[in-house]
C-alpha cells in the first residue's frame, strides 16, 4: 500500500482502503486485490494533499452509498477539500460524485456518521500562524466540523442556520489538523482527534455549537519555538478531554467494544505519526476512563515498530486493524495472544 489514509470494513468482513495518491483498493479475506476499484483524480501539489476518508452511509445494505473525502485539484494549484459520493455495484465504485465542495484550500478532511443520520464532515484549520484566525472566522469552512444530511444539503437544525454571519452548515468551529472523527458507540457523541503544532494535540467531544478555540487557546508551541497562547483555557470555548504534551501528531482514532479483550471494552485507541516532531516515534495510545469519561490512564503500544500510525478501526472479528503512513505502508492486525486471554479471565 502507497501512503494508505482510511480503512472500512464492507458487512461481509472485506475491506476497502484510500491511498493518499487517489487509489480506493480492496481486500478480500485477508488478500489485496493488485487492481484498484476506483480512482480519484486528486491534488498532489503538497505532501499531505490527496484522497483521504471512507466511510459507508449506514444504510449500506439498501443504497450501497460510500463516502469519500478529497482534495480536489482547483485554479493556481488550489487543493479543494472535497466530500464525494459514489456507489459500490460489488465489483466497483461508481458514480462517483462531489456532494459538497468547501472554500478550504488546504486541509485534512474526516467523516462520520451520528446516531442522528446526519453526515459530519471535519475540515482542518491552517498548521501555521500566517493564516490560523481563519478557522475562527464563521464564513469560511476552514478549521471547522460540518453538518450534512446524506446528499450533502444543510440540515435545518444545525445550530447556525438563520444566524447573519455564518455559514449554515457549521456545527462547531475553531479546530485546527484533524485526522480522527468517530462516533462514540457507547455515548452516541461524536468525538474528534486534532493535532497541535509542538504539543496541544487533543481529543474533543463534538457539541453543537461549540467554539474549540484554535488558535486562541492551546497546550502547544509554533514550531519556531514561541507558545501559541499564555492561556490554555479561556471563558466560552471547549478545554479538550485529553491532551498531549509533547506531541504524538495523533491521527485516526476508535472505541474497542468487543468481548474478545475484555480489560480493552470501552477504551479508546488513539493513532499517533510521531512524537516531539522525531521521526520514526509513531505509536498506539490506548486511553481508559472511568463512568464520568474521565481519562483514567495511558498505554502507548507498538512504537517499537518505528512506523507513522494513521488509521485504526475495530474490525468485525474483535482484533484492532491499523494503517501505518508510509511509501510502503501495510495493514497491521493487532488480536489477543493465549496470555491475553488468561489474563483477562
Amino acid at each position: 500500500l502507497s501512503h494508505p489514509w482510511a480503512l472500512a470494513f464492507l458487512p461481509n468482513g472485506d475491506m476497502f482502503v484510500t491511498e493518499r495518491g487517489g487509489l480506493v483498493r480492496i481486500i478480500r479475506k485477508g488478500v489485496l486485490d493488485p487492481s484498484p476499484v476506483a480512482t480519484v483524480e486528486v491534488a498532489k501539489s503538497f505532501v499531505l494533499s490527496g484522497l483521504m476518508d471512507i466511510a459507508l452511509h449506514p444504510k449500506f445494505a439498501e443504497n450501497k452509498f460510500v463516502y469519500l473525502t478529497y482534495n480536489k485539484p482547483g485554479p493556481n494549484n488550489a487543493r479543494i477539500v472535497t466530500l464525494a459520493r459514489g456507489v459500490w455495484d460489488g465489483s466497483k465504485l461508481v458514480d462517483i460524485k462531489d456532494i459538497f465542495v468547501t472554500d478550504a484550500v488546504i486541509g485534512a478532511a474526516r467523516v462520520a456518521f451520528g446516531q442522528d443520520g446526519f453526515l459530519y464532515f471535519v475540515v482542518g484549520g491552517p498548521p501555521g500562524p500566517a493564516d490560523a484566525m481563519a478557522s475562527q472566522d464563521p464564513m469560511q469552512h476552514t478549521g471547522k466540523i460540518l453538518r450534512l444530511r446524506d446528499d450533502g444539503t444543510v440540515p435545518m437544525s444545525n445550530p447556525y442556520v438563520g444566524r447573519t454571519g455564518y455559514k449554515p452548515e457549521i456545527f462547531t468551529l475553531g479546530h485546527r489538523n484533524s485526522l480522527g472523527l468517530v462516533l462514540n458507540p457507547l455515548t452516541g457523541d461524536i468525538w474528534e482527534t486534532e493535532q497541535g503544532p509542538q504539543g496541544g494535540d487533543e481529543v474533543n467531544i463534538i457539541l453543537p455549537g461549540r467554539n474549540y478555540g484554535w488558535p486562541l487557546v492551546s497546550y502547544g508551541r509554533w514550531y519556531e519555538g514561541p507558545r501559541v497562547s499564555e492561556n490554555p483555557y479561556r471563558d466560552g470555548m471547549e478545554p479538550p478531554l485529553v491532551y498531549w504534551v509533547p506531541s504524538i501528531a495523533t491521527s485516526g482514532m476508535t472505541f474497542y467494544t468487543n468481548d474478545r479483550i475484555p480489560q480493552w471494552k470501552g477504551n479508546l485507541f488513539v493513532g499517533g505519526m510521531q512524537q516531539g516532531r522525531i521521526p520514526g516515534t509513531g505509536q498506539i495510545q490506548r486511553i481508559s476512563f472511568n463512568s464520568r469519561w474521565e481519562e483514567v490512564s495511558r498505554e502507548p503500544m507498538l512504537g517499537s515498530l518505528n512506523q507513522r500510525m494513521r488509521e485504526i478501526r475495530e474490525g468485525p472479528d474483535g482484533s484492532l486493524y491499523i494503517l501505518t503512513d508510509e511509501d510502503a505502508g501495510v495493514l497491521l492486525r493487532v488480536e489477543p495472544t493465549d496470555t491475553t486471554k488468561r489474563t483477562a479471565k
